[in-house]
């Protein structure tokens, strides 16, 4: 007969096993002179097994105007249709929103695009916080016109999205 052993179970004993040990181990103040019992003393000879945690990263990668900017294109071959007004009208403003922050991380610096963060601005300041279906609709000509100016204005600076 064929014997099988999962690798889960060999796991989850080996994982019980060491959670045993350090659980046995005591506080170290078992000794009426509150140093650490025999028990509880490391040999400095026997081999240790570090444990050690993944890399945590440092920053949050920088995304390149180029593919935020292919995101708000991606936006231009679509429409405000009675099944997807309100997902149309969502993404181009989360679109925009994708590039303004790119440009503002940009290494050219954000003064370099000065016009489309000035637009983006302009359009945040008359949507205003309520992102509602209701608002964005109400504002629905003034995201396909900011839009289409950054489209416009990124057609003519190749240069950064190329």
């Amino acid at each position: 007969m064929r014997r099988t052993t999962t690798w889960g179970a060999v796991v989850a004993t080996v994982a019980l096993a060491t959670f045993g040990v350090s659980c046995s181990t005591g506080s170290g103040t078992d000794t009426p002179s509150g140093g650490p019992t025999v028990a509880n003393q490391v040999d400095s000879s026997a081999p240790t097994a570090e444990l050690s945690a993944p890399p945590v990263p440092t920053a949050t990668p920088v995304e390149k105007v180029r593919d935020a900017f292919a995101g708000l294109q991606a936006t231009l071959n679509e429409s405000c249709t009675p099944d997807s007004c309100a997902y149309f009208l969502d993404r181009v403003l989360d679109e925009l929103h994708r590039l303004d922050g790119a440009m503002k991380a940009s290494e050219k610096g954000p003064s370099h695009f000065a016009e489309p963060i000035r637009l983006i601005e302009e359009l945040d300041t008359e949507v205003g916080s309520d992102e509602s279906f209701g608002n964005l609709k109400k504002h629905q000509t003034a995201l396909m016109t900011t839009r289409s100016k950054i489209n416009t204005w990124m057609q003519g600076h190749p240069a950064d999205y190329r």
